[in-house]
């Protein structure tokens, strides 16, 4: 099946879909991106993620190149076109196309790019025994609240995890503490309380974050939202989330075992929680 793709004004074959060589999101990085979920034609908070798109547009000047609400039928208009149940939709803005200068140019256009895909799910495996990962000092830029197409940190990251045979890997700052994933948010129960960074320019504010939070709220679960490290007494769990992942428990980092080494109670409540909110949101 052949998928659609949206450039600049034009829905096209995905492989007649390309930008030019001087777009500034291909010299230099120099946009923005969101990947919102589709189940069943139905959004996974769609307003929020653009939202966010918005934000990250605004902190690196550039001016989203249609309204929120033209932008949300776009969407929906992408997904219309092509076949899929369940997908994920890439929205990429970048500053736009101009000659190659550090200098920017202020009367270029932004180029706005839709891509569609098939919206992955962990294996059984994954969700029955936990995920592994790997603890990495941060070298990544100092404004992760703002998502950048310039990856190329997290791309090392996850290759480093991919190399040493585990699923992610998680920065720490200078004093250890434990911010994100490489394409994820990370969680802990220490001493039976859900705690994960607050949100700051180390860490972005991840939809499926702020599901969960109100999930374990709703739960009447003692949220916190403060810095943690992983040496800390009292840990017995670990946990991750993404739009692809949903909720996965952590049972291995760095080669040690997080609490019992299996997943708790916590994450498997947390994880059905949000399965069933997911599925309520498909039967819409």
């Amino acid at each position: 099946m052949q998928l659609i793709a949206y450039v600049n004004g034009n829905f096209l074959p995905l492989d007649e879909a390309t930008i030019h060589i001087e777009d500034r999101g291909f010299q230099f990085a120099d946009g923005v991106y969101e990947v919102i979920a589709c189940l069943g034609g139905n959004f996974l908070d769609l307003r929020p993620h653009l939202e966010r798109l918005n934000h990250s547009c605004r902190e690196i000047d550039i001016d989203l190149p249609c309204s929120i609400v033209d932008l949300e039928a776009l969407v929906h208009q992408i997904y219309l076109k092509n076949q899929l149940d369940d997908a994920m939709i890439y929205i990429q803005v970048t500053r736009g196309r101009a000659p190659r200068s550090h200098v920017i140019d202020p009367s270029m256009q932004p180029s706005l790019i839709l891509t569609l895909r098939a919206l992955p799910e962990p294996s059984d495996e994954k969700v029955e025994h936990g995920a592994t990962a790997i603890t990495l000092r941060d070298f990544r830029w100092g404004r992760c609240d703002i998502k950048s197409i310039a990856l190329l940190a997290s791309v090392m990251g996850k290759q480093q995890a991919v190399s040493r045979g585990v699923d992610e890997a998680f920065w720490l700052d200078d004093e250890g503490h434990a911010l994100e994933g490489c394409a994820t948010n990370l969680f802990a129960v220490i001493d039976g309380q859900l705690i994960t960074h607050p949100l700051d320019h180390h860490v972005l504010g991840g939809i499926m974050r702020e599901m969960i939070l109100r999930q374990a709220k709703a739960s009447d679960m003692t949220v916190v939202e403060r810095p943690w490290k992983l040496n800390e007494a009292g840990i017995s769990e670990c946990m991750m989330s993404s739009t692809t992942n949903a909720l996965l428990p952590v049972c291995q980092i760095d080669g040690k075992a997080i609490g019992n080494g299996s997943p708790g109670p916590v994450a498997h409540q947390l994880r059905q929680l949000v399965l069933n909110e997911l599925e309520a949101l498909r039967n819409q």
